[in-house]
């Protein structure tokens, strides 16, 4: 196909991708929900889990990029979705002139906006208030928008669960990043675990986003970074394929 033809169509759904996550950042993002899942969460369990421990700076810090990247890109999706749903919004989107994926593409850049925005308020302050230097700023600005991306698209996955209630979608959302948070190496540095929980740790996603913010943040970091990039790519790539599977179904279904 010549470039005058597919590029107009493309440029067409990168608008309408921006549409949809610019009306979802006016409507949503001081919804109490988005508020308590997205924002306050991450801060809560770093600092209850950070309380009389003695930690680094740089460590504490790179930790909490780590908890808010994971933690409120994750939380747009099981929101704003199935709440859509129930308002009958959603179903105009899904009359619109756009695919499927264009859709879902909007709905993945709200939920990484708002991580971003979360995880810059963090930065500033670890390095306002606390001192922090950055070993290696471009490695944690790919962490963070490549996490961003990876993890707002686990969220998708069920935001797309067939239900018009959020409530539904929040229960099995927050057991499995819960879940997912326990088994990385958020909590647990990767070298002080045994060898069987270190195999299980590489399963999460999130394992790759915190040594990507100890390669970035202290300098310090396990894997290859480059590994680390590659493995958040892929994953925020192949969370969009049941998300996909799921919509047309639910839209089978009358959702």
């Amino acid at each position: 196909m010549k470039p005058d033809r597919w590029l107009p169509r493309l440029q067409d759904e990168l608008a309408q991708a921006w549409a949809v996550a610019v009306k979802d950042v006016k409507v949503y993002y001081l919804q109490p929900g988005m508020i308590m899942f997205g924002f306050m969460m991450p801060f809560f369990m770093f600092f209850s889990f950070s309380v009389r421990r003695e930690m680094a700076a740089e460590l504490g810090v790179a930790r909490l990029l780590a908890l808010t990247t994971f933690f409120t890109a994750a939380a747009a999706g099981p929101f704003i979705i199935p709440l859509e749903r129930r308002l009958g919004t959603y179903d105009r989107l899904l009359a619109a002139p756009m695919s499927l994926l264009t859709l879902l593409l909007g709905k993945a850049a709200v939920g990484a906006f708002f991580a971003i925005v979360v995880s810059a308020i963090a930065l500033v302050i670890g390095v306002a208030v606390l001192g922090v230097a950055i070993a290696r700023p471009w490695l944690l600005a790919v962490g963070i928008l490549l996490g961003s991306f990876s993890f707002s698209t686990l969220g998708l996955i069920f935001g797309s669960i067939p239900t018009r209630n959020p409530g539904d979608v929040q229960m099995p959302s927050t057991l499995l990043r819960w879940g997912l948070l326990f088994i990385s190496g958020v909590f647990i540095p990767l070298p002080e675990m045994i060898p069987a929980a270190r195999i299980v740790a590489y399963l999460s996603p999130l394992t790759y986003a915190q040594d990507l913010m100890n390669h970035a943040v202290p300098g310090v970091g396990l894997l290859n970074p480059w590994l680390d990039i590659g493995v958040l790519l892929l994953t925020g790539i192949l969370f969009l394929l049941p998300s996909l599977k799921m919509h047309r179904r639910s839209r089978k279904l009358g959702y």
